[in-house]
């Protein structure tokens, strides 16, 4: 359903897949863009030029800014597609970090990320977008600013912009997709930022935690029009003590201007009948309904065949895909090796990370070859095959703002297995015995024996009903997992922004 009321809408981030992606918030920046254009809105996403990508044309339009007190000129690159702008910004400064966008030092950093802010404002006055080749202009525009590497969007906005009477009617929306990381750095980095000096207290925080600081993130938030979590869960998280990572008492005296979104999924490139990696080496795609059971165990087989697993029906197989981190849990997996190792199941893992978890998966394998196939490293190929060939989906996130895996799992007939945090508590409902209702498994606490638990639940189940796993498997099917919901709820909050004072 289109929107009455049409917006100019500018999602600002540094990733944005397929062209850059190391995590959740690449693949948000390429399907929400596409959920707000289906409703009527003109969308542009703007993001740094890494590489040389197909499709992307030089626009010839070359704008010069101030960028921490050095002059940088940069170029502007545009793609239309599926009826969504591109913009790329290119400089140097993104070529000399292709193949890890986030390396670097702190200074290197903030450079990056202040040349991304500026050319991203000023990217609607002078890039031609469109099939009919016309910049966006000024009128009915809202900027998304997502993460700690976009928060300068909104103090720039304010402070080179409106404050001279420029873009007075824009506003600015502050998307959190992790809380964690917040462009912390000493007090007198501020100045390197060009910002007049009554800008530092916005910056300025005293955290009991880390101590007197510059917090780049607290200065968006306070200058964003709205605020918004990817989960209500963890919209409510971060305003805690424990989760809001020292930004708490800011973001409770927010009220309403923050809110939680829960992210959708981009159905073209996840769910099992459009699959392309599913195409091959014995996989097939498969209807996310009761018809794709066969497909999804001819996945099952295929998977087993392709890690050198035994080619076992009965076997319940359990997988893990992310990052080898604290966050993620894995340390979990890892201490109950021996009691799921036990357990006749097989267990596929990928992922990389810390060195010491990397040697733990290692070591895992080679103790268990019969049971364990550990991929260290990322392949989005056997991502997309570990989550259709799995039975079972293993998330013990300490914390997790919204997740995906366990989205992407529900619609191709995967079961996950959650810590109840953020958006997992609130993606994933957890099976009720009395009802037989429920899309998969939570424990409460991140410990190893409530995982243990959660697990032995979801592989007792397996063996022993598998009328009842079925019936698991096909609510999570069948949930409407799109953007489309998602969009909408992100619409209203544009609008809001929109009108707010």
């Amino acid at each position: 359903m289109l929107c009455k009321e049409k917006l100019n809408i500018v999602v600002v981030a540094s990733e944005c897949a397929p062209f850059a992606k190391t995590g959740g918030l690449g693949d948000v920046a390429a399907a929400l863009p596409k959920g707000l254009q289906a409703r009527g809105h003109r969308v542009m996403v703007v993001m740094p030029r890494y590489k040389n990508y197909d499709g992307a044309i030089d626009t010839g339009v070359r704008i010069t800014f101030n960028v921490m007190g050095n002059q940088a000129e940069v170029g502007y690159f545009h793609m239309h597609k599926n009826g969504v702008d591109t913009v790329f910004i290119d400089h140097q400064c993104y070529h000399s970090v292709a193949d890890n966008i986030y390396a670097g030092d702190r200074h290197a950093a903030n450079f990056r990320n202040a040349m991304l802010c500026q050319a991203a404002i000023e990217a609607v006055w002078h890039v031609p977008c469109g099939e009919d080749r016309t910049p966006y202009g000024d009128s009915d525009l809202v900027y998304m600013a997502n993460d700690w590497h976009t928060s300068l969007l909104p103090v720039y906005l304010s402070a080179y912009y409106q404050d001279h009477g420029k873009l007075p009617y824009a506003r600015s929306v502050f998307v959190i997709h992790n809380m964690a990381f917040q462009g912390r750095g000493p007090l007198d980095e501020f100045y390197s930022l060009q910002l007049p000096d009554h800008y530092k207290e916005h910056f300025y925080l005293d955290d009991p935690f880390g101590g007197e600081c510059m917090n780049q993130m607290q200065a968006g938030l306070k200058f964003a029009s709205k605020i918004i979590a990817v989960s209500a869960g963890y919209a409510w998280e971060i305003t805690t003590d424990m989760g809001g990572w020292g930004l708490a008492p800011l973001l409770r005296e927010q009220g309403d201007k923050l809110t939680g979104i829960v992210n959708g999924i981009d159905l073209e490139e996840w769910s099992p009948e459009y699959d392309n990696f599913l195409d091959g080496d014995g996989y097939t795609r498969y209807a996310p309904d009761a018809s794709g059971f066969d497909g999804k165990l001819e996945c099952k087989r295929a998977l087993q065949r392709q890690l050198g697993l035994p080619e076992r029906d009965d076997v319940p197989l359990l997988g893990f895909i992310g990052r080898l981190d604290h966050q993620k849990g894995v340390d979990l997996i890892t201490d109950a090796r021996h009691w799921l190792m036990g357990q006749d199941v097989q267990l596929v893992m990928l992922g990389s990370g810390r060195e010491d978890l990397e040697q733990s998966l290692r070591s895992m394998e080679n103790d268990h070859k019969d049971k364990c196939r550990c991929w260290v490293g990322f392949s989005v190929e056997m991502a997309h095959r570990i989550t259709a060939g799995c039975d079972i989906l293993l998330m013990p996130s300490r914390f997790e703002p919204c997740g995906l895996n366990q989205l992407y799992a529900m619609r191709y007939g995967t079961v996950p297995v959650v810590h109840a945090v953020g958006g997992l508590r609130e993606t994933v409902r957890p099976y009720n015995p009395h009802t037989k209702e429920g899309t998969g498994w939570q424990f409460d606490e991140a410990l190893t024996n409530k995982f243990q638990e959660a697990v032995g639940w979801a592989l007792g189940t397996y063996r022993e009903d598998k009328d009842t796993f079925k019936k698991i498997q096909l609510s999570g099917m069948q949930q409407d997992l799109s953007w489309g919901l998602a969009a909408e709820r992100y619409e209203e909050k544009l609008i809001e922004a929109k009108y707010s004072w």
